[in-house]
């Protein structure tokens, strides 16, 4: 019985369990940080590329004035062109 209660082993291998668990949880929480910097970043490029794209409403809008891929009857034509003047 004192042999049994002198034994560590189990205790070790509890020990390098509780320091793994606490690894990963730290990889873990600063993934999720750097996904949320990263998500950001892309969001703020997304937005600067439509803006710098003329920001026009729709699947399109953008230089040409017209509504998009179609064009517009006006005379203006829409960024993909095929307006009719």
């Amino acid at each position: 019985m004192l042999k049994f209660l002198q034994d560590e082993n189990g205790a070790t291998a509890i020990e390098y369990g509780l320091i793994a668990a606490l690894i990963a949880v730290a990889i873990i929480t600063g993934l999720n940080g750097v996904a949320t910097s990263l998500n950001d970043n892309f969001n703020d490029i997304a937005n600067a590329l439509d803006n710098s794209a003329g920001g026009g409403s729709g699947a399109g809008g953008g230089a040409g004035g017209g509504t998009g891929f179609g064009g517009s009857s006006s005379g203006s034509s829409g960024s993909f062109g095929g307006g009719t003047p």
